[in-house]
């Protein structure tokens, strides 16, 4: 009797790690994949319908790069109304994605950009806390790696979307709905599994400070490199294979390879968990989306842009949950200050990137300049954790 019921326990307590895992996967596949990363393939139609220009295209991107690290500065900080917080990111990105099909000029869509850009902050930072520390709680910490598949799968649905939105003819308002309709339906199949008050409130008794110890500063500094690095290509990628291929639908499909690369990157790193330390998988995750920036320009054709696809998109999201997962390594009693730091790190190297982008094509007409710098920098980001001390 005693055996079973302690296997009854066992399975209750794997059903609650699944439910976790799955809400942590939707709520990042709708806030990230969908919210936050459906604007890049909904870039041409908007230019094509005079809505937007490349100019203000990117600088409407920038300013979604600035509310992310709004958002996942203030869900750092936060101390009351946490849950709130998390509800207004994740419903939030819904809404405003709707919302984005009933506007049409640069200033409107700047403004929703930045909302959506705090909300997915705010949602990203908090799921991210409440997944990996119930996960770990109920023994299941190597589901944690699952929740972090969820911006790849929405970058690889919404990319898939966007072929069959340009095939059918729709406009860009038409792809808005397609897009904001999927993501509320999601929510509402998770609604009811989101934190409870008080389940993300810091507790009574405050853990010790934290000290910003060399290995964590050389983490700070690798995720913000990280983020750096990978914005370049992942925005530019398909500007660059409409450049080689003009017309061609190939163009199209380097969205979603990218985010389902990124899908397989995690199961790949789910499969090696065991290999190495954490540290140091995440230097080598950081080399190889590097060789895949480097590749995107050096070998020419189909071949570059598919490799630098699959090697910058596969690294994308492991980087993510590695980086992660080593600052709760390193600081296990801060976890939703470290996911926030991180996090914030990350933004600013995606702010810097269009800055450095924008230079580059000013200064020499090309974009390839800021490419090298990008994939340098996720060369020193390896290297600054490559060695734990």
């Amino acid at each position: 009797m005693r055996h079973h019921a302690g296997n009854e326990i066992v399975t209750i307590g794997g059903d609650v790690a699944l439910r976790i895992a799955l809400t942590g996967f939707l709520v990042l596949v709708v806030a990230m994949g969908i919210g936050r990363f459906a604007f890049t393939p909904q870039v041409p139609l908007m230019i094509a319908e005079g809505q937007l220009t490349l100019t203000s295209a990117g600088l409407v991107a920038a300013i979604n790069y600035l509310g992310y690290l709004i958002g996942a500065w203030d869900a750092m900080r936060a101390h009351r109304r946490v849950e709130f917080r998390l509800m207004l990111g994740v419903w939030g990105a819904v809404v405003l994605t709707l919302l984005s099909a009933t506007v049409d000029s640069a200033l409107w869509h700047a403004l929703i950009r930045f909302l959506i850009g705090c909300a997915s902050g705010w949602a990203m930072v908090l799921i991210a806390a409440w997944s990996n520390e119930q996960l770990a709680r109920l023994g299941k910490p190597g589901l944690s790696a699952a929740v972090f598949a969820g911006p790849g799968a929405g970058i690889f649905i919404s990319g898939l979307l966007a072929v069959a939105i340009h095939s059918y003819g729709l406009s860009a308002a038409h792809g808005w709905l397609v897009y904001g309709v999927l993501a509320l339906l999601l929510i509402l199949l998770i609604a009811r599994n989101l934190p409870r008050k008080g389940e993300l409130h810091r507790p009574e008794t405050a853990p010790v400070p934290l000290v910003l110890t060399a290995p964590l500063k050389r983490l700070v500094l690798s995720y913000s490199l990280a983020g750096f690095g990978y914005i370049l290509p992942a925005t530019f990628l398909s500007q660059m294979a409409s450049a080689r291929f003009p017309g061609s639908v190939f163009a199209q499909f380097v969205w979603p390879i990218f985010g389902g690369a990124a899908v397989c990157g995690i199961l790949l790193g789910i499969a090696t968990r065991f290999w190495l330390q954490t540290h140091q998988r995440l230097a080598l995750v950081l080399w190889l989306q590097a060789l895949g920036v480097f590749a995107s320009d050096i070998i020419p054709g189909i071949s570059g842009l598919v490799l630098g696809a699959l090697l910058v998109g596969g690294g994308f999201l492991c980087a993510v949950q590695l980086s992660l997962q080593y600052g709760r390594e390193l600081a296990p009693q801060h976890t939703r200050y470290m996911a926030g730091l991180l996090t914030s790190g990350y933004a600013m190297g995606q702010l810097v990137g269009p800055m450095l982008s924008a230079t580059s094509t000013s200064l020499t007409g090309q974009l390839e300049p800021a490419l090298y710098v990008a994939g340098l920098a996720l060369l020193v980001g390896g290297g600054l954790v490559w060695r734990r001390f």
